[in-house]
Parts: structure tokens; C-alpha cells; sequence
């Protein structure tokens, strides 16, 4: 049997990500052997956020808050979390939604997803759309804007 203890993850952080957006990360689920789900425990230092706030189709994810109080944007409004609160979005833009970190504390939660060989969020704020998709050549994260006819382009 395959096991990991997250009680004191290390976690990865990428150099890459900008400002605001800077979050450690553990994805443990490909350690267990898991295919067609995903956890991950995220750090949040203050003033940071896991992703931009978004919605998904082809995937459910779920938050648990481990320690510290994030504060969450859903389509209802924003709201501080406790330790221990869980919440589940739903596909779709009724499962909106976006964590941050406002306090001066460090906060960790557990997130826990289905995973899709297909999957697409959509990112309101800044109108952009992203497929994700198993071959790297066609990932691809586009602006609304850019949105063709079914047709344009075929003989």
C-alpha cells in the first residue's frame, strides 16, 4: 500500500508564478497512484492566491481548510473560512470561485479534484477561456474575443 503524511508537507513553489499568485504546493494523487482523482495541499503566504478566480467544466473540486483563515470569492460574494470549513464547486459557473489569503498568517488547505483528460475553465475577470488537454501542443488559454465560426477556415 502507498502512503503519504502531509502533517509537515514540503512543499514546491514555481518560479514562474507572478505576484499574488505565489502559492507552495504539494500534488500527492500520481504518488498513490491515483488517475482519476487529484489532492493537493497548497500553501498560502499572505497576500497570495491559489489561481485566478475561475469555474471548470470536465472537473468537481473540493477545499478543506487545514489552518489559518483564507478568504473565498464565489458568484454569492467573498467570505473568510475557517479551519476545518469545506466547500465544493460544482462544474460550471455556479462553482466559481477563487482562494486568497488576507490575514498575515500562513494558510494550507487540502484541495481534492476529479481529473479529466479534457477539461476547460473559463476566467471571468479576465475573459479568458483555457483547454487543457493530455497533448502539450494543444493547451491552449485564449481570450473570449477570439472566438470563430465553426466553419471559418474549412474548403
Amino acid at each position: 500500500m502507498r502512503r503519504i503524511n502531509i502533517a509537515d508537507p514540503t512543499f514546491t513553489y514555481d518560479p514562474d508564478d507572478p505576484e499574488g499568485f505565489r502559492a507552495g504546493m504539494l500534488r500527492f494523487g500520481p504518488q498513490l497512484g491515483a488517475q482519476r482523482t487529484g489532492t493537493s495541499v497548497y500553501e498560502l503566504p499572505p497576500g497570495q492566491a491559489i489561481c485566478p478566480y475561475h469555474y471548470e467544466f470536465g472537473e468537481e473540486e473540493w477545499l478543506l481548510v487545514l489552518s489559518g483563515r483564507p478568504t473565498l470569492r464565489t458568484p454569492e460574494g467573498s467570505e473568510q473560512l475557517e479551519p476545518w470549513d469545506a466547500v465544493c464547486f460544482p462544474e460550471g459557473p455556479t462553482g466559481a470561485h477563487g482562494l486568497r489569503n488576507t490575514t498575515d498568517d500562513v494558510v494550507r488547505v487540502l484541495m481534492y479534484s476529479t481529473v479529466s483528460p479534457t477539461a476547460v475553465s473559463v476566467y471571468p475577470d479576465s475573459d479568458k477561456i483555457g483547454v487543457w488537454v493530455d497533448n502539450p501542443d494543444d493547451k491552449l488559454i485564449l481570450p473570449r474575443a477570439s472566438a470563430t465560426d465553426y466553419y471559418a477556415g474549412e474548403v
